[in-house]
C-alpha cells in the first residue's frame, strides 16, 4: 500500500501487559512511526469474563512507561483521543449490531439456535468417527424467517454465524510468506455471541476497517484467524489490510513465557519446603487451601508477592509492570525486546527508540521463536545504569523509591538518600538493587538481626583483638565525632586503625559493617554509617556486642 501506514495494538484487558504484547506494540509503533504513519491503541473488551476497567488502565500505563505513545486511542496521561473513537469495543456495540443486521438481511449470516449440549454431542460423534468436526449450519439456515423471529421473541439463546463460502483461502503474510487453506477448512464461525456481544473475529474486522488500519501486525497465534477475517472482510465489502505475524517469545528452555511461571515457582517452593500453612501476613488460610487444591488457581498480585518475599525468592518478571518494579529502565527493555525477533544488522545491539523508528523493517523480523535471555537483559540494564550521569541516576532512583520503597524515603533525609545513591550506582544492575540489598537501613535498630554465618563469625570473633573488640573500642571513639559525615568518619576510624589494628583498616571496617548492617555486604562503611546516622549506628554497635556476648 502506497499510503502512510496505520497500525494498531489491540489488547484484551485481562491484566498487565505481557512482554510479548509489549514487543508487538513496539514493532507496530516503529513500523508506522518510521514511515510517517499512525499508531492506534484499541481495547478489545467484549469478553466480559476476562475484561476489567482497571486492567485497561494498567495496559495504557505500561505502554506510556515504555515510551510507546499512540496517535489515537483511549485518553490517558495526555495521550490519545482521535476521530475514530470510541476506542473501547464495549462502547461500539451499536456499530456492530448495525453491520450484523446487514449481513443477516443480505443472507450472508444467519441466526443459530444450537444448544451447548447439541454442539458437544456432534463434536463427540465426529471424534468417535475419527473425523475433524465441522459445524453444519444447514438446519439453522433452513429455518423460516417467521420461526427465527418467534424464537428470538421468546428469548431463546442464539448466536449469529457467518455463512462461509466453500473456497480455498490464500493468506499473504509479510513475515511468514504465503499459505493456502483448502476449501471447507473454515466452517461457519460465530460473529455474535448469545450474550449480545460480538466475537473477537467480528469486532476486530469492523474496527480495523472503520479506523483505517492498513497493516495488521500481531502474534503468530493469530495466524489461523486471518482466514476467517478475510472471509468476513469479503462479506462486508471491506478492503483487506496487509498482514504480518510475529513469532512467540519463549523462556531459554523453549517453554512458553507465561504469566503462570510465577505460580509454578511459588508452588514448587512451597512443596519443596513442605510448608503446612501460609507464612504470616501473606495469604489468608482459606485462600491458601483453595490455591493448593486447584492447580489452575492463581494467587492475586499482592498475595503472590507477599508470599515470594516471605519465602525469600524472586518471582520471574513476565509482565512489563514486573520489570518496572524490578528496576529495569524502559529504554533498555524496549531495546532488548526489539532484539527478540528483529535485528538491525551490522552487529548493532544497543540503540534507542529513534534509531528503531528509522531502521525497523519487516524484512528483518525472524520467523522462529525468540528466546528471552534474562542475563543479557540484566547486562544491558547494568551498563545503562553504571554509565548514566550521577544526577540522572539520583533522579531515577528517587522516583523508583517514592513509588516502590516509600519506607526508604520516609527514613532518609535528602542528603542521606543522595549518599546512598552515590554509593550504590556502580554496584547496581537495576534501580531496585540499592533498595533490595540495603534493607538493613530501614530495619528498626531494635529488630536488626545478624546473620549466623562463617563470614560473620570470622569478622567478629577470633583471637584478640577480635572484630568485636574493635567494635567495642570504636563506640566511645565515634561518640565524640561531632560531624557525622563520611570524611570525618573516615578520619576517626582511620586514626583508630592506625593505632589499634596496625594500620589495617579492613580489620576494623568489616566487623563494623557487620555490626551496623547485620551482614557482610553494604555500601562503603563510611557512607553506610553516615546514611544510618549517629544514633542508629551506635545503637546497633551496642546491640551487636550484646548479641555476641560482650
Amino acid at each position: 500500500m502506497s499510503q502512510a501506514p496505520v497500525t494498531r495494538f489491540a489488547p484484551s484487558p485481562s491484566g498487565h501487559l505481557h512482554v510479548g504484547g509489549a514487543r508487538t506494540a513496539l514493532f507496530c509503533w516503529a513500523y508506522a512511526k518510521g514511515r510517517g504513519g499512525k499508531f492506534l491503541v484499541r481495547i478489545e473488551d467484549t469478553d466480559q469474563k476476562r475484561s476489567s476497567g482497571a486492567a485497561s488502565v494498567g495496559f495504557l500505563k505500561d505502554l506510556a512507561w515504555l515510551g510507546i505513545d499512540w496517535d489515537e486511542g483511549p485518553e490517558w496521561g495526555g495521550i490519545g483521543g482521535g476521530p475514530n473513537g470510541p476506542y473501547f469495543q464495549s462502547e461500539r456495540l451499536g456499530t456492530y449490531d448495525r453491520l450484523l443486521r446487514m449481513l443477516v438481511d443480505q443472507g450472508k449470516a444467519y441466526w443459530a439456535f444450537d444448544t451447548a449440549e447439541e454442539l458437544e454431542a456432534r463434536r463427540a460423534e465426529a471424534k468417535a468417527a475419527g473425523r475433524a468436526y465441522r459445524y453444519d449450519g444447514s438446519a439453522q439456515m433452513a429455518l423460516p424467517r417467521e420461526a427465527v423471529e418467534r424464537m428470538l421473541a421468546e428469548g431463546r439463546p442464539a448466536v449469529i454465524r457467518l455463512k462461509c463460502p466453500p473456497q480455498p483461502i490464500t493468506i499473504r503474510d509479510e513475515i511468514l510468506g504465503e499459505a493456502t487453506l483448502p476449501a471447507g477448512e473454515v466452517d461457519d464461525f460465530v460473529l455474535r455471541k448469545a450474550d449480545g456481544f460480538p466475537t473477537y473475529h467480528f469486532a476486530v474486522v469492523v474496527d480495523d476497517e472503520l479506523m483505517g488500519v492498513t497493516h495488521v501486525l500481531r502474534a503468530q497465534e493469530h495466524f489461523n484467524n486471518t482466514a476467517k477475517h478475510m472471509l468476513l472482510q469479503d462479506a462486508l465489502g471491506f478492503r483487506r489490510p496487509s498482514y504480518g505475524h510475529f513469532s512467540i517469545i519463549t523462556n531459554p528452555d523453549g517453554s512458553k513465557m507465561s504469566k503462570r511461571d510465577k505460580d509454578k515457582l511459588l508452588r514448587k517452593t512451597v512443596t519443596d519446603r513442605k510448608l503446612a500453612g501460609p507464612p504470616a501476613g501473606t495469604v489468608p488460610p482459606e485462600r491458601w487451601s483453595a490455591w493448593l487444591g486447584d492447580k489452575n488457581a492463581q494467587l492475586d498480585f499482592a498475595e503472590a508477592n507477599a508470599l515470594a518475599e516471605a519465602l525469600g525468592i524472586q518471582l520471574p518478571e513476565i509482565n512489563v509492570d514486573d520489570f518496572r518494579r524490578s528496576g529495569y529502565l524502559p529504554e533498555v527493555l524496549c531495546n532488548f525486546l526489539a532484539l527478540n525477533g528483529w535485528s538491525p544488522g551490522n552487529d548493532v545491539e544497543k540503540f534507542d527508540m529513534q534509531f528503531m523508528k528509522e531502521r525497523f523493517d519487516l524484512k528483518r523480523v525472524v520467523k522462529t521463536p525468540a528466546k528471552f535471555d534474562r542475563a543479557k537483559l540484566l547486562s544491558f540494564n547494568c551498563d545503562a545504569i553504571t554509565g548514566m550521569p550521577r544526577d540522572e541516576f539520583l533522579h531515577r532512583a528517587r522516583a523508583h523509591g517514592e513509588e516502590f520503597h516509600p519506607q526508604f524515603m520516609a527514613r532518609l533525609a535528602p542528603a542521606q538518600f543522595e549518599q546512598l545513591a552515590s554509593a550504590s550506582q556502580e554496584r547496581s544492575k537495576t534501580l531496585d538493587d540499592m533498595f533490595r540489598t540495603n534493607r538493613f537501613i530501614v530495619t528498626a535498630d531494635d529488630t536488626l538481626a545478624w546473620e549466623r554465618s562463617k563470614n560473620v563469625e570470622k569478622a567478629l570473633l577470633g583471637p584478640a583483638p577480635s572484630g568485636l573488640d574493635h567494635v567495642a573500642a570504636l563506640v566511645p571513639a565515634l561518640e565524640s565525632v561531632a560531624d557525622w559525615s563520611p570524611a570525618s568518619l573516615e578520619a576517626a576510624i582511620g586514626a583508630y586503625a592506625a593505632v589499634s589494628a596496625e594500620g589495617n583498616l579492613g580489620k576494623v571496617a568489616q566487623p563494623l559493617r557487620v555490626a551496623v548492617s547485620g551482614g557482610t555486604v553494604s555500601p562503603p562503611i563510611f557512607d553506610t554509617l553516615a546514611i544510618l546516622g549517629k544514633q542508629s549506628s551506635l545503637a546497633r554497635m551496642r546491640r551487636c556486642m550484646a548479641a555476641f556476648g560482650r
